[in-house]
């Protein structure tokens, strides 16, 4: 099994990246990740602005998958997220929801034993998740920041992205090339304070490619959902995104009118704030299985 080294990182998704390894769909591979801060936080007494802020969110890559082109779906299941014993957490001034009442920074490391996070006695089960993942943008939709998501993946922060479940990108380059990091041991929904907890990991994918087909904005398909996640300049714009997707994937899956996939949506699809601290915003619209699968959405695209 190959393991792709976390020395290996990117800051930008770039229409024509080059590759640090080269991957065939099916294949299981190990992808090391380092933390949102590149582990440049060791001591709860740092001060934030020693932290060299061009080093924030790498992600590992980019990995290209052989035979992947422009107009296919890239296929990213998650089968292991294995967290580092410690992690870091922070609140940074004018940052998160309560911005305007963040008026000093603040660094906690939090430590990990047992499957649990512990912070001032309290024992949260962890529940890993990859924060940064995406492939190559449309040469059209420019570069982005990883610390940014769009609709190639970048920094989307859904909790969602998680062992177990299926992550689909759209492919817009010859080899999709894949990059990811900045995985958090635990998170809730929203980052409400600009972090999560932080933590470097190794991440087991295996990959697969969904030929002829392809997506507006990414899935995620869990054990009870499958979400479109989008992003937008606030909640509203990235909301209407998601949902209007939702509803088409209804429509077009159940071969419903327009109108009647809007009714089975205000009935059965749950809306999710996945993150509201980067640049963009990003929120999920989540379609339950026993009204559509994931199979059928991609069947009818």
């Amino acid at each position: 099994m190959k393991t792709i080294s976390g020395s290996r990182v990117i800051y930008n998704f770039t229409h024509g990246m080059e590759p640090i390894e080269t991957i065939i769909p099916g294949e299981v591979i190990k992808v090391e990740s380092n933390d949102c801060f590149f582990q440049q936080i060791a001591r709860e007494d740092q001060v934030m602005t020693e932290i060299d802020y061009g080093r924030l969110n790498p992600a590992t890559g980019p990995i290209y998958v052989e035979g992947a082109e422009p107009g296919d779906l890239l296929k990213v299941k998650i089968l292991d997220i294995a967290v580092a014993g410690k992690g870091v957490a922070a609140t940074v001034t004018k940052e998160g929801v309560l911005g305007d009442q963040a008026t000093r920074s603040k660094i906690r490391i939090i430590d990990i034993e047992d499957g649990y996070a512990t912070f001032e006695g309290v024992r949260i089960p962890i529940e890993p998740m990859i924060g940064v993942i995406g492939v190559a943008p449309a040469q059209k939709d420019g570069q982005w920041p990883t610390a940014t998501p769009w609709k190639h993946g970048g920094n989307m922060d859904t909790t969602d992205i998680k062992k177990g479940s299926t992550l689909y990108l759209p492919v817009n380059q010859e080899g999709a090339l894949l990059a990811l990091g900045d995985c958090h041991a635990l998170m809730g929904d929203g980052e409400i304070c600009f972090t999560g907890l932080e933590v470097p990991a190794v991440v087991t994918i295996e990959t697969g490619l969904i030929k002829g087909k392809t997506v507006e904005w990414p899935l995620v398909e869990t054990d009870e959902y499958t979400a479109v996640i989008a992003s937008g300049n606030n909640l509203d714009e990235a909301l209407y995104a998601a949902t209007s997707e939702a509803v088409k994937y209804m429509m077009r899956g159940l071969k419903l009118t327009w109108e009647d996939a809007y009714i089975l949506a205000s009935l059965s699809v749950d809306l999710k704030i996945s993150q509201v601290v980067d640049p963009k915003k990003t929120a999920r619209a989540a379609i339950p299985k026993n009204v559509l699968t994931a199979g059928k959405i991609i069947e009818s695209l």
